[in-house]
């Protein structure tokens, strides 16, 4: 098993898109990236902590390979926002891949090269090494398919 951990706005939907593919065997929403020990959604959302709503995956590579989670990625947020994505704003939305192998790294920097290509506006994603995940609140973790819905909006 490996680790992929995704920044991509709410973490509800992101968490939501990846949570059904063969081959993701975990999805935990959560926090990375800030500077609090063990912050809460309230925290987070004074957008002061600096840190991101993550979604982590637990996938199995023979099954799904990092290349298509990143594909997926891009396709289900504007990684050209910064710090926005659609009416959600605040630094704890903005698009960022944190890396859990130099491979992941490599793969994400070759990845966001050729997602470029595909648009006008200059993409703002950040690749950075995966720090501290804190876990979210409990009421956070399946959210939107407890609720029936497949998207925050």
């Amino acid at each position: 098993m490996e680790k992929a951990t995704f920044g991509a706005g709410c973490f509800w939907s992101i968490e939501e898109a990846f949570r059904t593919l063969k081959g993701v065997k975990a999805t935990t929403v959560g926090y990375m990236g800030g500077k609090l020990e063990n912050p809460s959604y309230e925290d987070v959302c004074t957008d002061t902590t600096g840190h991101v709503e993550v979604v982590q995956l637990e996938y199995d590579p023979k099954l799904i390979k990092y290349e298509k989670l990143l594909t997926i990625f891009w396709k289900i947020h504007n990684p050209t926002t910064p710090n926005r994505q659609g009416f959600d704003i605040g630094t704890q939305y903005r698009s960022v891949i944190f890396y859990h192998t130099d491979k992941q790294k490599e793969i994400a920097e070759k990845s966001k090269k050729q997602e470029q290509k595909k648009h006008t506006s200059t993409i703002v994603t950040i690749i950075e090494p995966a720090r501290e995940f804190w876990k979210a609140e409990d009421y956070h973790q399946k959210y939107l398919m407890k609720r029936g819905a497949k998207t925050c909006h």
